[in-house]
């Protein structure tokens, strides 16, 4: 198993710290927001780890992980840099946001899934929004289950009878088939960019979001792995200090 982190954002959220500083490279506590998720997957068995970055890239000096450099990452969205790493999408996989940090309970429960295509959800997410004004819950990547079945992913979804709504955490498990259909479903709209996908302006511009979605609506099955335990996304000032608080 081998995980992808995508870390070719800017993180202009977090100002000055930022400036010249890829996100993930923020410390918290003492150890960087990347390092800390190389920490978990390295104690979950995973050492096979890609790192793509974009913006600031000689920042990057972590030993023991593949870097690959998203030379484009300032014409697309997420969706462009994670395909950066297209060659490794094979075997099973864990993809993560380069701003999230896990505890290992979570990671276990990720990696342990076996799904072809899993998306970590927190079903008491709303917690997470309490007291937190620079990150509201409109802005939350939600997402819509039936039958254990993801239905829709996206941000400001309310809730629906009969439907469990949940926070998608941003880390994503896909098995080799599952890594199969989520490429072959890429080429297929990668080559149809004629106008708006899902939630972005184009395939384009799209985030892993549009393309949990589109695979959703081909018919492709997107289950939910379900999990407990401490995890936050550091997007503002104010999650930073979450974060600090929390590990």
């Amino acid at each position: 198993m081998k995980a992808i982190i995508i870390a070719a954002g800017d993180g202009s959220r977090l100002g000055n710290l930022t400036k010249d500083l890829p996100k993930p490279l923020v410390d918290v506590n003492g150890k960087s927001i990347i390092e800390r998720q190389i920490s978990t997957f390295k104690k979950n068995g995973i050492d096979e780890i890609i790192v793509i970055i974009g913006p600031n890239k000689d920042k990057f000096q972590l030993n023991d992980v593949e870097y690959i450099f998203d030379k484009n990452f300032h014409e697309h969205e997420q969706l462009g840099s994670l395909m950066a790493a297209g060659k490794h999408f094979q075997n099973d996989i864990v993809i993560s946001f380069g701003d999230v940090i896990v505890d290992n309970k979570i990671m276990k429960q990720i990696i342990e899934s076996t799904y072809d295509i899993g998306v970590a959800i927190d079903l008491k997410w709303e917690k997470n929004y309490e007291n937190r004004t620079q990150h509201p819950k409109p802005e939350a990547d939600l997402a819509l289950i039936k039958s254990n079945k993801l239905t829709k992913i996206k941000k400001n979804l309310d809730y629906v009878e009969n439907y469990q709504l949940g926070e998608f955490l941003g880390i994503v498990k896909l098995s080799d088939n599952g890594c199969k259909l989520l490429l072959k479903s890429y080429d297929e709209i990668r080559n149809d960019d004629n106008g708006g996908f899902h939630d972005a302006e184009s395939s384009t511009k799209a985030y892993l979001t549009d393309m949990i979605q589109e695979l959703i609506d081909s018919k492709i099955e997107v289950k939910p792995i379900f999990i407990s335990g401490k995890w936050c996304e550091i997007d503002t000032i104010e999650d930073l200090k979450s974060a600090k608080d929390m590990f």
